[in-house]
């Protein structure tokens, strides 16, 4: 009886020691990290609406030029955060982005300008994240519009 114990204990040992070795699943999408990873590729600015303005009552967006200049533009994400828009008269903007999911779902960046460091520019835009699947993205730029909020509404499609 004893040694029948000590084989099924050594079985029970060796039997936990290999599902402990077995292989690593996929993680969830909504462990940190994960959904950062949405971002990243190739984004062409398709279409731009409004969402309680009038269409040409914002003059500029990104302190850079106005909605209807952004349209076509080439938005490159690369998974370290680092970025680049283009826009389609040759206008280029270096970024670095980020995911913050704490307060609702907000894309943000920060313009880069030469010998510029990421963790010394303290001003930046966040957009909400309105949508965003394989293929397209939508993102909401608020715009304050007297006691309430307005807001740029941009629909990426993904190039690659």
């Amino acid at each position: 009886m004893k040694k029948q114990l000590t084989i099924i204990s050594l079985a029970a040992v060796f039997i936990l020691a290999f599902s402990a070795c077995s292989t690593v699943k996929k993680l969830p999408a909504n462990i940190a990290g994960a959904s950062r990873a949405r971002f990243v590729g190739t984004w062409t600015l398709t279409n731009i609406s409004y969402d309680g303005l009038l269409p040409g009552s914002v003059q500029t967006i990104f302190n850079q030029a106005s909605p209807e200049d952004f349209n076509g533009s080439s938005w490159k994400l690369t998974n370290s955060g680092n970025g680049i828009y283009t826009l389609t008269k040759g206008a280029s903007q270096t970024i670095f982005w980020s995911y913050d999911k704490s307060n609702g779902e907000i894309f943000q960046f920060k313009k880069l300008y030469q010998g510029d460091s990421a963790r010394k520019v303290q001003e930046g835009y966040q957009l909400i994240v309105a949508g965003i699947d394989g293929n397209t993205m939508t993102l909401k730029l608020p715009v304050s519009l007297g006691n309430k909020t307005a807001y740029v509404v941009l629909l990426f499609s993904k190039v690659q």
